[in-house]
């Protein structure tokens, strides 16, 4: 038995290798890998970084033209109803009296780019933002000439709302029914 552990021994010793460290990783093999790990795990962080950038981006996007299209309900739904719509005002705003008489413009100041509701009856109270983060408005109106009084027919309303470097425009139109002979 002794010859056989001796004959053993001595084959592996004359391959030039040690029996004890045959089944492992060299250091530089485990290095390697410890490097190729950390490489394909920066770029995991890296994409996950630019998903959550891009969600946060879509996401204010998504309340900014929200909150666009929530004003322009309440704009289109007050000229629908109003009893009067001024002809006269300037492309950027639109003055009209509610049902309950009350004498409102919607003012879109490019200044600060913001859409304003100015209540005309109460100079006191200070005006209303309606909007946030508007690039541009306008309010193209359509008018009529009865019995030699100029009325508005329909105003058409286009809304450009800007977050980041991402524009959207929402568009509406709204036909004054009072007005609709």
């Amino acid at each position: 038995m002794r010859h056989t552990q001796y004959a053993i021994l001595s084959s592996s010793r004359a391959k030039g290798r040690n029996t004890k460290y045959e089944n492992g990783f060299s250091l530089v093999e485990a290095l390697l890998a410890l490097a190729i790990t950390g490489m394909l795990l920066a770029a995991v962080a890296v994409a996950f970084n630019a998903s959550i950038i891009n969600y946060r981006e879509n996401e204010n996007i998504f309340k900014t033209t929200n909150s666009a299209r929530q004003a322009l309900f309440r704009i289109t739904s007050q000229l629908r109803t109003a009893n009067a719509v001024d002809p006269n005002t300037p492309n950027n705003e639109c003055s009209l009296i509610t049902t309950g008489s009350d004498d409102i413009t919607y003012r879109f100041n490019v200044a600060d780019n913001k859409l304003y509701l100015v209540t005309n009856d109460d100079l006191s109270d200070s005006d209303y933002v309606l909007c946030d983060n508007v690039a541009a408005m306008t309010f193209t109106k359509e008018t009529v000439t009865d019995c030699g009084q100029t009325k508005v027919k329909s105003v058409q309303i286009s809304m450009t709302v800007e977050r980041g470097n991402t524009q959207q425009t929402v568009s509406t139109a709204a036909v004054i029914r009072r007005n609709l002979n």
